[in-house]
């Protein structure tokens, strides 16, 4: 829902830090020589601290390496307090860089990731990458107040600042240029004060807000706040560059495992008809992990804390915690939506009133639902975040809201409010709770993702051109860091959607990161709503969904780890294929699969680009070449297809048995498809207590496969597991696609087909076809070190 924006959004005017960055060309566009009559006095520098202290015009400079990766420009006079992109929990510490200084053209700082090399001859610093082939220069003859000049090759590809908001036009795609202003923006959108190119170097300024204007080989950055350079040079490959990001801005906590399944969200609903959807769905078998609940579950507009708590003639047994007991034994989380704002006339009203808890200047407005005097709270301060949160855990979490649906917190015109708001949220439920935190929030600034911090595109119209305007909408708020990201399936507004269209909402959303369906005020988005043709189509791909939950869960480990998720644009991988520079048509789900769900409406033929590498139909097991583009034929009628393809090394883990919620079995034997290729493929399988964050502490499961063909053999290497903790996992059933075996090395027993092996119990192998043609299984323990070696 949407209500009408603030005075308060910032402009952002004068410079304060500027990135003039003006063209390489195909190698190094050397800065021409200043007239004798204008040149300047020499720029002195010097070596300090690992470190170059460089005396420009407009001010000192410090240049060094923090990480292999990471160059921090600064004046020694920045601002003491970093911006919140920026993790205070995290801040880097001084890299060892091998320096070297020859003395004429000036000092060099060097990891294996990259040089700088003060050049004192043209008066820059030279930003190369590990073979030294030319990224950025940086022009030292600064405007005062440390602004700069950089250059970059012109070819090369911008991305990062921010993305669309809901029914903004996103046709430009992922590519950046032109004026651009980083903000957390409105209704979906995300921003981050970032520039990046996968020519293979990022820029993120330490800001709270900044206007970039790009063109070709020039980059302009303006920072209304902050007076003096601050900013780091990120290098490597995109997945490098991301994790150097994740370094700098923080890293995310996981997500409860049950977020991994199906949510459902709802407006317009009381506990009889709540009751009456879940035991729909578990009688139809359909997967359902999370119920969201729109205003229906709040006491809203009424005293004595209406925001937080039970609607008590809704949901009779809310209050009581009764409603979540019954929720528990049907394998349901129930999660609530959450607003900024207060009504004044209430007990904690008028305690925000009395402590300072509003939005400056913001006005009082009557709420278009409660139709009653509120004001935003101003969640950047700190006494309001904690007295928001404790109320909320108070009134909410302590009576079975298990995850926040953070609303409107994006029209007051901060760039941290939401992420303040959600921080709020995070901070109490850790303060009183080990359960993991969970929400989904309506835009995102960068660092929100250290606060258990969804984003959902905001309310998107219902249609397959709004469906289809989500993909660049995904890709964008990646490209910015919003690694966790979702939509309203179905679209939230502008009626109902068609069967087809809701059919295939679902098979797109079943690859998102977040997977969830809503609309508005009595609109209903549970499938069988929409006839038995789309409820199969879309039963199907819930249902997939939950097979690869395994899958998706070690992205989860993943993504904290490295700062990669789930999902991500496919020139992440090939970032120098120039089909991919802006295709948001297909994506990455995972390192091994490429999802490219239908978007068009009666489609029966969709073309799509396959990027080098040998690629199968995860149905059909077709196969194809990649660096071409492909004909796939597209079901019309029954919409029962996905096009969705297996990457040639690919080692995928899935759940052999269904299950109508993330959970409801222990999994005791993971089936693990493996499509060998020459070079060798590893897969980190994750799993731990999926609720807890025990993880912090060691109490995690990760075990390392990997595999290589190498002529006629195939080597399978399953590591040492580490962690503390013991999964019910007893046995891996690895399915070696790719030829006929003759014999699997070692003491493993051969069983006369698929039939026999699992019925003995044990370890052993045995070979015969599936759609993919000859196969091999091979069932050991898992937990245990284990090296097999196939025989063509």
């Amino acid at each position: 829902m949407s209500k009408p924006a603030s005075p308060r959004r910032r402009h952002l005017a004068g410079l304060c830090l500027g990135l003039a960055l003006a063209p390489l060309g195909a190698g190094i566009a050397q800065a021409p020589a200043s007239p004798a009559t204008t040149s300047p006095a020499p720029l002195m520098d010097t070596t300090v601290r690992h470190g170059i202290s460089i005396d420009t015009q407009g001010g000192q400079l410090i240049v060094r390496f923090v990480a292999p990766g990471i160059v921090h420009v600064q004046h020694p006079h920045a601002a003491a307090a970093p911006a919140l992109v920026l993790d205070p929990a995290a801040r880097p510490g001084t890299f060892d860089a091998r320096r070297s200084d020859d003395g004429a053209n000036g000092p060099v700082l060097a990891s294996e990731r990259g040089s700088v090399r003060r050049d004192r001859q043209q008066r820059q610093l030279r930003i190369d990458d590990a073979q030294q082939r030319p990224l950025l220069q940086i022009d030292l003859d600064a405007a005062p107040s440390g602004a700069l000049n950089l250059r970059h090759d012109p070819r090369d590809a911008l991305y990062g600042i921010g993305g669309y908001n809901a029914t903004e036009d996103a046709s430009a795609g992922m590519l950046r240029n032109g004026k651009q202003v980083a903000m957390s923006g409105e209704q979906g959108h995300a921003g981050a004060p970032f520039v990046w190119s996968s020519a293979g170097y990022g820029v993120l300024l330490d800001s709270d807000g900044a206007s970039f204007t790009l063109a070709p080989g020039t980059i302009s950055a303006v920072d209304a706040a902050r007076r003096q350079a601050d900013y780091y040079i990120l290098l490597g490959t995109p997945a490098q560059i991301f994790a150097e990001l994740a370094q700098l801005s923080g890293r995310s906590p996981l997500f409860p495992k049950w977020a991994m399944g199906f949510t459902n969200s709802q407006w317009g609903i009381d506990q009889q008809e709540l009751l009456q959807i879940v035991d729909t769905y578990r009688a139809k078998h359909i997967p359902l992990d999370n119920i969201t609940l729109d205003f229906d579950w709040k006491a809203w507009g009424e005293d004595d804390y209406g925001e937080f708590r039970w609607n008590p003639a809704k949901f009779p047994d809310g209050p009581s915690g009764a409603l979540k007991k019954q929720m528990d034994a049907r394998g349901i989380r129930l999660t609530g939506i959450m607003k900024p704002r207060i009504h004044l006339d209430t007990v904690e009203g008028r305690y925000a009133s009395a402590h300072g808890f509003w939005v400056p200047d913001e006005k009082v407005s009557d709420d278009y639902f409660s139709h009653k005097p509120v004001q935003d709270i101003d969640f950047d301060l700190p006494a309001a975040r904690r007295w928001f949160g404790e109320l909320a855990i108070k009134y909410g979490y302590d009576h079975g809201i298990a995850g926040w649906w953070n609303d409107e917190a994006d029209t007051v015109g901060s760039d941290t409010e939401f992420m303040n708001m959600q921080r709020a949220l995070y901070d109490s439920q850790r303060a009183v709770s080990n359960l993991r935190v969970w929400s989904i929030n309506r835009n995102f600034w960068l660092g929100s993702q250290r606060y258990a911090y969804g984003l959902w595109s905001g309310d998107i119209p219902t249609g397959f051109a709004s469906m289809a305007g989500q993909r660049a909408r995904m890709l964008s708020a990646i490209n910015v860091g919003a690694m966790q990201w979702g939509m309203d399936g179905g679209g939230f507004k502008d009626g109902t959607p068609t069967p087809e269209n809701y059919a295939r909402w679902i098979q797109f959303g079943a690859f998102t990161p977040i997977f969830r369906v809503h609309g508005e005020l009595g609109q209903k988005r549970q499938p069988w709503v929409y006839g038995p043709v789309a409820e199969k189509a879309a039963t199907d791909a819930i249902r997939l969904r939950y097979a690869l939950v395994p899958y998706i869960y070690s992205y989860e480990h993943a993504r904290r780890a490295t700062g990669v998720g789930l999902v991500r644009p496919l020139l992440f991988d090939w970032p120098h294929d120039p089909k991919l520079r802006n295709d948001v048509d297909s994506w990455l789900f995972g390192d091994w699969l490429l999802a490219s769900p239908v978007v068009v409406e009666g489609q029966t033929a969709k073309d799509i680009y396959l990027p080098a590498g040998r690629w199968t139909d995860w149905f059909s097991g077709k196969t194809y070449d990649g660096g071409q583009t492909i004909r796939l034929a597209i079901d019309s009628k029954t919409w029962s297809d996905i096009p969705l393809f297996v990457r040639e090394g690919a080692i995928i883990p899935t759940r052999p048995d269904p299950v109508d919620y993330v959970g409801e079995r222990p999994l005791t034997r993971l089936d693990v498809d493996v499509f060998p290729a020459a070079q060798r493929s590893t897969f980190d399988y994750y799993d731990d207590d999926g609720a807890s964050y025990d993880y912090e502490r060691g109490a995690y499961f990760l075990q390392p496969l990997s595999v290589q063909r190498q002529g006629a053999t195939v080597q399978l290497n399953i590591g040492k597991a580490s962690g503390s903790f013991k999964p019910a996992l007893r046995f891996y059933l690895l399915k070696i696609h790719g030829g006929a075996v003759a014999r699997v090395s070692g003491k493993l027993k051969s069983f006369p087909d698929l039939e026999a092996l699992q019925q003995s119990g044990g370890e052993g192998w045995a070979s015969g076809r599936d759609r993919y043609g000859e196969v091999t299984w091979v069932r050991v323990t898992a937990g245990r070190a284990t090296r097999v070696t196939l025989a063509m």
